[in-house]
């Protein structure tokens, strides 16, 4: 009687892992089915880009530009568009002219009323403290008048900008093209 209950419960033990293990295995495959990134057109980056706030895409482009001051952006272009993609490690100098497809997640930057006042106020105190000169202090201003004024013009709350966190990047061989 022993012999045939712990038949019973090796039995079930081991039912109970296989279907455990299907289980898993159909859960690995529909993460991976639905987790399939969007590759966004370049030249649609900047209309499309707010329907991915905080997703992970893929963008194609030229590398145009890497940022001379500490080497963590780097300018995407093609002949229809342009993006940034920023990164907390350096890019190498030698991807400009590269054409690369980049995977990142899309951030927003918002300039709202809010923000013009803050950076108005933090103008002032520049300017008073000596840190600005009066020069550098007018162009400040006038920027955030154009942020103010753009945002008449379109009858908006906000402006939105967006850029890619850098998440990785692969060269593109050269006998493909983008």
């Amino acid at each position: 009687m022993k012999k045939v209950a712990m038949l019973v419960i090796l039995s079930a033990f081991f039912i109970a892992c296989s279907n455990n293990s299907e289980n898993v295995n159909e859960k690995a495959t529909i993460d991976a089915v639905e987790y399939q990134l969007t590759q966004l057109e370049l030249g649609a980056f900047d209309t499309t880009a707010g329907e991915f706030v905080d997703k992970e895409i893929k963008i194609a482009g030229i590398v145009d530009h890497v940022c001379k001051h500490g080497g963590k952006k780097l300018f995407l272009v093609n002949d229809d568009g342009d993006v940034h993609v920023e990164s907390d490690d350096r890019f190498d100098d030698a991807l400009i002219g590269s054409e690369v497809i980049v995977t990142g997640i899309v951030r927003e930057f918002r300039v709202d009323e809010g923000y013009c006042l803050q950076m108005e106020e933090d103008n002032i105190k520049s300017h008073k403290e000596g840190v600005d000169s009066q020069e550098k202090f007018d162009e400040k201003m006038a920027h955030l008048q154009e942020y103010r004024d753009e945002m008449a013009e379109k009858g908006v709350d906000h402006l939105s900008y967006y850029s890619l966190e850098y998440v990785s990047l692969e060269k593109v061989p050269e006998t493909e093209s983008l």
